[in-house]
Formats: C-alpha cells, structure tokens, sequence
C-alpha cells in the first residue's frame, strides 16, 4: 500500500537491481568502488560514501569540512588527511586535539609500534609503553612531544586570544620551520584552518599546564571564537559540505555551522530557513540507538536542518579501512581542486609568524 492506502504496482521495489559483481570488471579502485555502490549494506554505503565526496570535490560552490575524531593519528591515518589538506581536498579541518598531536610525535621521528590488544597493561605501565588497543607509543618519547608544545606555548604572546585555528597556524610555522611534518605543518603551508573545540582534552593541555608550572605562562584559547570563525566561513560560502571521520565533538559542532547559519538568516530575512549542509558522508563504527551523536545517523540530521537528504550517506566501517580506500580511488581519478581562500582566519596572529 502507498500513502493513504493507495495501491502501487509490485514492481517499483525492484526499478533499482542489486548489481552482480563481475571480477573481471573490477579494474581499479574507482570501479571497484562505483560496483560495490550498487550492490547492498555497507559496501553500498561505501560507494556511496565515495560518490558524495567526488561531487563534493567537483563542485565549486562548496567549501569542505572535515570533522576527524578517533585515534586516528597514531593508526597512520594523518598522513592521509596531511594529503587531503595539501591537495586542498578539504577546505576546514575540526579535529580532536589527539589527531593534530600525536601526529606530530611521529613527525619528530619516534615510533608507534605494532602490538597486541592481549597484553598484560601492567607490563607496559612498568616500562612506561601506552597502549592504543594494538598500538604502542613510547611514554617517555611523548613526553619530548609534549615538551615541544609546552616551549611553544611558552613562546606565544599572552596578550592575545586565540582561537584554536590561530593557535594551530602558528604551530604550523614553528613546526614548518623545524622541518617536522605534522597535519599543522600541511596545513599552515596550504592556509587551511584547523580548529580544536577541545583542545585541552589533549596533550596541548598537558603542554599547557607544564608552561604554566614551569615558566608562569598563560595563553588563552576562546573557544566561542572558534566557533565565530567557523560560522563565518559558512557565511561566506555560497554552500558547504562535510566529511565526518567518527563522531565527537568535531562532527557536532560542524553540524552546528548549519543551524547557526540558518538562524542568522532568520533573523536577516524575518522568516523560517534553513541551510543545510549540502553535501555530508560519516564513517563510523559507532551504531545510533544509543542515542549519542557519534552513531547518529544522517537521517536524524536532517531533522535539525544540517544535512541535504538526497546527498548524504554514511558507512559503518572502520575509518582505517576505509579511508585509504577512498584517498587511493581519489588519486586515481586524478581529481584536482583549487580550494578556498581562508587566509583571512588569520589576519590577526600573522605578526607573530616570524617570531614563534
């Protein structure tokens, strides 16, 4: 039955046919991605995922955003979305504060080793290895990481309020000066912000409380300002759209651009809008009857007004598998982008550029 009870014929449940892969037709990623669209669950969704990004990167209307959260930085993956940042893929980088730190502790040389999530913990505590479930990283070299940080904030005037973006840019520069590669690093040569709404949830807020300690030094981080900026480069874009990697803080608060957005031009034009984001993908393995954000589906996004309907999808799969997929089958379509001029983000800090 169709709406109201009206009959409708049998078959428009199968106008769209589940494609029967042929192996022999599978000549690269970029095939292998679009047969796995027309085929079902979370290779579909896949597919699907990679179709929105490459609209995305075509259009030129749109600025992207990336929202990454996860531990993603010390599963390699940085040196994906360093790429992304660089080849101006993406436009606005929202991260965690873990995924541009830990990043840079591989930029400085020290190794993540390949382990095991069946370990007695209370070995690794005794010899000071961290343990991301099958990943270790060495304490003590972490610390040196955080050191670098904290001698970083200790060289920052304290006279001025950052936001998170400026912060980062000036990181940026340090590090580019340094020669340590870091998503910072892409990101300050490429003028792409990179905003933290919870940065001290980090090892920037260790490095924090150390310059504080140590040398008496405060620096302050307005995270209302992050968000100013952010709706802002909403407002100067005609459209934007959005690539979720997990959930967290990142996807929520770029979800906010939309409604915020929205609001604005309500009370502009004295009536009921909305400005969604136009184009969105979420990889996840978090699942939405949990009520939290994270597994949210995009569905429920549109209810809010953040996401267009008909070009959004989300996957189910482990970013770490699914991320090099994509980022190999973009490479090889060869698509190019000149990305959007955001550099006013940082018309404020760039007299201190020279002096970090």
């Amino acid at each position: 039955m169709g709406a109201g009870g009206a009959e409708i014929d049998r078959n428009w449940f199968f106008k769209d046919k589940v494609r029967v892969i042929n192996p022999e037709e599978l000549k690269s990623l970029g095939s292998i991605l679009e047969a796995m669209s027309g085929t079902a669950y979370q290779g579909r969704k896949l597919g699907e995922v990679f179709k929105i990004i490459t609209a995305m990167i075509r259009d030129p209307d749109v600025t992207i955003y990336m929202g990454l959260a996860g531990s993603m930085a010390t599963a390699g993956m940085w040196g994906i979305v360093s790429w992304m940042i660089e080849k101006r893929y993406i436009d606005v980088l929202v991260s965690t504060g873990a995924n541009v730190s830990e990043d840079i502790y591989a930029g400085m040389g020290f190794p993540y080793g390949r382990g095991s999530p069946c370990v007695d913990d209370t070995i690794l505590l005794k010899y000071r290895i961290d343990r991301f479930y099958d990943v270790y990283a060495d304490e003590y070299l972490y610390r040196e990481m955080e050191r670098l940080l904290r001698d970083f904030i200790r060289d920052l005037p304290s006279d001025y309020v950052f936001s998170s973006a400026e912060f980062l840019y000036l990181l940026g520069a340090r590090l580019s000066r340094l020669g340590i590669r870091s998503i910072a690093t892409s990101a300050y040569k490429s003028r792409v912000p990179v905003f933290v709404p919870a940065i001290v949830d980090s090892g920037y807020g260790i490095a924090y409380i150390q310059a504080l300690r140590e040398f008496g030094k405060r620096v302050y981080i307005d995270q209302f300002k992050d968000f100013e900026q952010m709706v802002e480069i909403a407002m100067r874009s005609k459209e934007t759209g959005v690539i979720y990697i997990g959930g967290g803080v990142p996807t929520d608060i770029t979800q906010l651009v939309a409604v915020a957005k929205a609001l604005i031009e309500e009370k502009r034009h004295g009536v009921d809008v909305s400005k969604p984001h136009k184009y969105a993908v979420k990889i996840t393995t978090d699942l939405p009857q949990w009520g939290g954000l994270s597994g949210a589906t995009l569905e429920e996004a549109v209810s809010w007004g953040k996401v267009e309907p008909v070009s959004s999808a989300m996957v189910n799969v482990d970013a770490t598998i699914a991320l090099p997929i994509i980022a190999a089958a973009i490479r090889e379509a060869g698509l190019e982008r000149k990305g959007v001029d955001l550099g006013w983000v940082f018309e404020g800090v760039r007299r201190y550029e020279d002096k970090i």
